[in-house]
């Protein structure tokens, strides 16, 4: 029997929540899901409030499902370079947040570089316990419109609470921002000259604040761009075609996307595509939950 799988996004709540999609899928029997979830890179910090008890991740597969796995119920990411795994239950919701890195001051009260080296972080170490209660909250309401509303009123006493942080140095807001406009494609050099930095201080400045540096930063944003193509293409009902979608999204060839998904799903296109075209068509991809 296939899943059901339900998909709700709202408008962004406040405070560099760039995502936010309640999802809802029950597997009966687990007959017809893969046992382990890719849980892909991407240019924005993971927020995971689970509803239906704790996620069990890991960094490998092994790790996934052995005695090591990372178990909790209040998911922080922070920006990595290759897929975490994620155990596939037979029922599961909640709602995630992708995060703009350089908002994580206001809404978690560190800089983003502090959620690197690990895969994830228990929600409840980083935010306390009013996050746990939130948790709560939100698995007692039963409607999607009154759980966003949580979420926002406990998203808004967050950076009230942190407001006397200061802001992330100009330089790297302002570099973050050039590499979006260029969807990852443009050069270091062109960022470094653009904000009257060297390319090392520039580097240095940017990884002390996101955790990445500005390369890795690109890389993540043009396969991030690649990856939705592909997925809307797929979600259409056709064919992706790599070497255009390489072309269009400044790579230097397709043999260089196909490395990107290798490193970043831990799978080639097709493979990933094949494991993941029925979260695509239930609109999972689309809505920011992949």
């Amino acid at each position: 029997m296939a899943p059901k799988q339900e998909f709700v996004r709202t408008s962004p709540p406040p405070g560099g929540v760039v995502s936010a999609v309640g999802y809802r899928v029950e597997r009966p029997g687990r007959a017809a899901a893969r046992p382990l979830h890719r849980g892909l890179p991407s240019p924005y910090l993971t927020l995971i409030f689970s509803l239906d008890g704790r996620v069990t991740s890991g960094l490998t597969p092994a790790q996934a499902t052995g005695p090591d796995a990372i178990r909790t119920d209040i998911v922080v990411g922070g920006l990595h370079q290759s897929p975490t795994y994620v155990v596939q239950p037979e029922r599961e919701s909640g709602i995630q947040l992708a995060v703009h890195p350089l908002a994580a001051r206001g809404l978690l009260g560190l800089p983003a570089a502090e959620l690197t080296g690990q895969v994830v972080t228990s929600g409840t170490d980083v935010l306390g316990r009013r996050a746990a209660e939130l948790c709560e909250r939100l698995a007692e309401l039963t409607e999607w419109d009154a759980r966003f509303a949580a979420l926002a009123g406990y998203l808004e006493g967050q950076l009230a609470t942190h407001e006397d942080r200061p802001p992330p140095r100009p330089e790297v807001t302002e570099a973050w921002a050039w590499l979006a406009r260029h969807r990852g494609a443009g050069t270091l050099r062109g960022l470094a000259a653009h904000v009257a930095l060297s390319e090392r201080r520039l580097g240095t400045l940017f990884r002390a604040e996101t955790g990445v540096t500005p390369k890795q930063a690109a890389r993540l944003m043009r396969f991030e761009h690649a990856k939705a193509v592909v997925v809307r293409a797929t979600a259409a009902g056709t064919r992706p075609d790599l070497a255009r979608v390489a072309a269009d999204c400044g790579y230097y060839d397709h043999s260089h996307l196909v490395r990107d998904f290798h490193q970043y799903t831990g799978a080639s296109p097709s493979a990933w595509l094949a494991e993941e075209c029925r979260n695509i068509q239930a609109g999972g991809h689309l809505n920011g939950a992949g």
